[in-house]
């Protein structure tokens, strides 16, 4: 049996029984009696200057054991530039931004205190819209911006524009001035969309032995070890992170602005604390995926080649540029993928505003950037009067196409998958009658994302009984990559059930850097250096058997938990039996493993401000959606919903449908329910499951998949990460068949009932952004 053979298998996870019944320990539940509690001081205004702040009379309350403010923590953090406080120091910059912290005996103890804190805030005008943050001469949400450290080189930033991110590749301008092309202009605007994992962000800090120890429901241990470290000015060693079980993520928990609370109040009392954010908190300071507003050009050949292409991104990153600062990054492999391309111009702008910040969420702004791209696919298509499926087959990037910053894609990918949908369509059929009399619509939909490789380690113990102890930075955040691929792919290299591959949790003390689980990678990034590490514990487990069988190497092989001569089962020792002959000679079997990415080049000069120049893993989807609206109320029926996903190779082909299921209902969440807005005062108005809708179980619909296999893949096995891509498409495959539905164009998400209501009766106004340029060199800084 091969490597492949071994390893693929509908392996059910291990940690289901226990979640099921209730037995998993999350972070809230490792709180014991004797630690503190800890409750935040948030401002209540979006922008101002604190004039006072003074806590003595809170430190004077019932059981109170200390208090934290931005004296105690003045060290800025942030991605690509550190513009973020731990806590508001002399400006307030959004409504709900921390400005002290205190540690109390109860948490009702430690809330009450808040009330003895003197603040006195002066305001200042917020600004909460994009448009008002690039209205000239508006005012700097950063006024000190120019004196942050700048941690990544190469991106342009100025004023309230945090970061841009840019790329240009062949002659934009004379494609758009050629006499046989149609020019098709569209504009688009999103909003954001909020989390709501089952368990809100929680950490609980202790100090150790003059280091920091804190346990977190986080994504990314190492984020928190570094910037704990930078903010508590500690060396990144003398911060331990640990990570239980985590209660859902989506990117939420890329974040580290919690846990280095917890860690100071630990280091001035001397006790554990425990920050839990309350629902409210959770989400009112939610680090949603962000709004965002675009528009898109192309010129177009009469037969429908797409010869030239240009667009503007911008995306709100609230009060600080967190996420959004990389992924600007992503607008030119996402507005820009899909379609080959003659000649293309892209920038995305992070743009600062005195709102809540916002962050990473599931192929985060692939989501959005993939509404508006085949929402222009469409409109081009009625623009020439051609079927949108011929449209699509005909300009899907292929073998040896050049993606927009000059990188050259490898294979036919998106072609065979649009075909493989029309497959998929004709097997389980169309379902217009169920529409009833109500508007019809179909659609199918493309899009395109990417692995996020990046660096990971993993060490790997051989037990006595033969079982094997994978040690990883990697985090189960409820995805099962942890509890399933992972324990699939060592048992594979080493001949083991995977029940007998033990998972250890995160723990930056015994396990190597890794930039976290997000982006598709874990399966991938971990199951590479897993590979590598059993590659190293599968040598010195033959070399042995080797030496007490009298047989070299190259002629045995590992079969259900024995070293066999190959060709003849069942002969040879059992792996117990070999790993008690070296630790009594040579010493206990052990393996270490590292990957990291192989930077695929992009074209040089093609792209400025980019944290990925290209992309080392695309990935690919095709959904097809459809749907029924009822024209009286506008409410919007899924009827059926397909999908084709590029999977490279399925290692647990349940697990898989069970990812494309949960993302393709997260999504519809995001198409028709779940509605952000901002308030005048700055806030996020849906703070609480009342007022946010997101998809109840009759909202749900039964997704058909089909798992496309073989694409290339520098992934252990071929793989590629799946859990990250269903949602991608969603999106777009609903608007374009609602479009399709009322004979309307769709232009804004969600499409909630009042919206499709004023877009069948005319009465839904075009998204129109005076902020965006009509001349695309005037949207980028020089």
């Amino acid at each position: 049996m091969n490597d492949a053979a071994a390893t693929v298998m509908d392996f059910p996870r291990r940690d289901a029984r226990d979640k099921l019944r209730g037995r998993t320990r999350y972070t809230n539940d490792r709180a014991t009696p004797d630690m503190l509690h800890a409750a935040l001081l948030r401002s209540t205004i979006p922008s101002g200057r604190i004039v006072r702040l003074d806590v003595s009379a809170a430190l004077e309350c019932p059981g109170v054991r200390g208090i934290v403010t931005g004296a105690d923590a003045s060290a800025n953090y942030g991605i690509g530039i550190a513009d973020h406080p731990l806590f508001a120091l002399d400006t307030i910059r959004y409504n709900g931004e921390p400005i002290a912290a205190i540690a109390a005996e109860t948490e009702d103890e430690a809330r009450a205190a808040l009330a003895a804190i003197i603040l006195e805030i002066e305001p200042v005008e917020p600004i909460l819209t994009m448009a008002d943050a690039l209205a000239p001469g508006a005012r700097l949400v950063h006024e000190d911006w120019r004196s942050y450290d700048v941690l990544s080189e190469g991106g342009a930033r100025s004023g309230n524009i945090a970061w841009e991110a840019k790329s240009v590749r062949g002659d934009v301008d004379a494609a758009f001035a050629r006499n046989d092309v149609t020019i098709v202009e569209s504009s688009f605007a999103v909003g954001r969309q909020s989390h709501v994992p089952f368990e809100p962000r929680v950490a609980i800090g202790s100090w150790e032995d003059g280091r920091a120890h804190i346990q977190a429901s986080t994504q990314v241990p190492w984020t928190v070890r570094n910037v704990t470290g930078r903010v508590m000015q500690l060396p990144p060693g003398r911060v331990r992170v640990t990570v239980p079980p985590v209660g859902g993520g989506f990117g939420l928990k890329f974040d580290a602005s919690i846990e280095p609370i917890t860690a100071l109040l630990a280091r001035i009392t001397g006790r554990k604390v425990i920050l839990e954010h309350t629902r409210q908190e959770e989400m009112a300071t939610c680090l949603c995926r962000e709004n965002a507003e675009i528009t898109i050009r192309s010129a177009v050949t009469t037969d429908g080649e797409i010869v030239g292409r240009e667009a503007v991104v911008l995306m709100d990153c609230g009060a600080y540029g967190g996420e959004q600062v990389f992924l600007t990054t992503m607008t030119s492999h996402t507005l820009g993928g899909s379609y080959r391309l003659g000649a293309a111009r892209l920038v995305s702008r992070a743009v600062y505003t005195n709102t809540p910040p916002n962050g990473a969420f599931r192929a985060c702004n692939g989501v959005y950037n993939s509404f508006a791209l085949e929402r222009h696919t469409d409109e081009i298509c009625a623009a020439l009067d051609m079927d949108p499926m011929k449209f699509r087959k005909r300009n899907v990037l292929g073998d040896g196409d050049l993606g927009p910053t000059g990188q050259v894609f490898e294979g036919d990918v998106l072609r065979p998958m649009l075909e493989r949908m029309e497959t998929l369509r004709a097997r389980t059929g169309t379902v217009e009658h169920k529409a009833d009399g109500r508007l019809y619509g179909r659609a199918t939909a493309v899009g395109t994302w990417f692995i996020f490789v990046g660096p990971s380690a993993a060490t790997i113990n051989l037990n006595a009984d033969g079982s094997a102890t994978l040690v990883t930075s990697g985090v189960e955040i409820g995805s099962g990559t942890m509890m399933q691929s992972l324990p699939q792919i060592v048992a594979g290299q080493l001949g083991l059930k995977p029940e007998q591959v033990v998972v250890r949790e995160a723990d930056t003390d015994s396990a190597g850097l890794d930039v976290g689980v997000g982006g598709g990678r874990t399966t991938v990034s971990i199951g590479a250096a897993s590979m590598g590490a059993s590659a190293e514990v599968r040598e010195k487990l033959l070399r042995t058997a080797g030496e007490m069988l009298q047989t070299v190497p190259e002629k045995l092989v590992l079969r259900d938990g024995r070293v066999e001569v190959a060709g003849r089962p069942g002969s040879g020792v059992s792996i117990p039996t070999v790993v008690a002959h070296a630790q009594a000679t040579t010493g206990p079997i052990s393996g270490t493993g590292s990957f990291t990415a192989r930077n695929t080049p992009a074209m040089a000069g093609c792209a400025m401000g980019h944290f990925v120049d290209a992309l080392d893993i695309p990935v690919f989807v095709v959904h097809e959606a459809e749907v029924a609206v009822d024209p009286d109320t506008g409410h919007v029926e899924v009827l059926a919903y397909r999908v084709v996903q590029d999977v490279g190779r399925a290692l647990n082909p349940r697990a898989i449908m069970g990812q494309i299921q949960g993302g393709v209902v997260q999504g519809l969440g995001y198409a028709l329910h779940e509605e952000v807005t901002i308030t005048e005062d700055g806030r996020i108005a849906q703070d609480s499951f009342e007022t946010y809708r997101v998809p109840l179980a009759q909202d749900a619909v039964p997704v058909v998949a089909d798992l496309y296999e073989g694409a290339p893949s520098m992934g252990p096995l071929g793989t590629k990460g799946a859990g990250e891509v269903p949602i991608l498409a969603v999106g777009s495959a609903i608007a374009c068949a609602v479009a399709h539905a009322i004979g309307k164009p769709v232009a804004r998400l969600p499409l909630t009932p009042p919206r499709v209501l004023r877009l069948i009766h005319g009465l839904e106004p075009a998204p129109v952004h005076p902020h965006i340029a009509a001349d695309w060199t005037a949207n980028i800084l020089n």
